[in-house]
C-alpha cells in the first residue's frame, strides 16, 4: 500500500486527496454523485457512446461500466436498442430517483443541471 493512502470509513485504503485540474487545490477522495450517476450522465450526453468511452469518461473499468449499464437498464432508467452491431441507449428522464428523500424528483432534473443541452431532448419521454 502506498504511503500516501489513508483508511476510509470501512477500514479500507483510500487514495490520498488529489487535484485533477492542476490548480493545487486538494479534493477529498469521495464525490456527491455515484458512478451510476456519472454513467447515466455520460449516456445522456452521448447515446451512441461505446462502453470504453463511457468508462474512460467516468474513470472506471469497462466491466464496471457494463454492470452499471445493466443496473440502470434493469431499473428502467435506460433503454438499450441494438443499431447494427452497436448499442444505442435512451435515458428515461421521467423516471423518479430511488432514494426516499429524492423520490419526488425525476432524473431529468439532474440532466438539466449537468447536461442542459440533453435535458430538452430527453424531456420528450425517453
Amino acid at each position: 500500500m502506498p504511503s500516501s493512502s489513508h483508511l476510509g470509513a470501512a477500514g479500507r485504503p483510500c487514495p490520498a486527496p488529489s487535484s485533477s485540474d492542476g490548480s493545487g487545490v486538494q479534493r477529498p477522495p469521495w464525490t456527491f454523485l455515484t458512478n451510476h450517476g456519472h454513467v447515466l450522465l455520460a449516456v445522456a450526453q452521448s447515446q451512441d457512446a461505446r462502453v470504453a468511452e463511457i468508462a474512460a469518461q467516468v474513470g472506471i473499468t469497462a466491466r464496471a461500466t457494463l454492470t452499471i449499464l445493466k443496473d440502470l437498464e434493469d431499473a428502467g432508467y435506460l433503454r438499450r436498442h441494438r443499431v447494427g452491431r452497436r448499442s444505442h441507449y435512451t435515458v428515461d428522464a421521467h423516471r423518479h430517483f430511488r432514494h426516499p428523500a429524492t423520490a419526488g424528483h425525476e432524473v431529468g432534473e439532474l440532466l438539466a443541471i449537468f447536461a442542459p443541452d440533453v435535458s430538452a431532448r430527453s424531456r420528450g419521454g425517453a
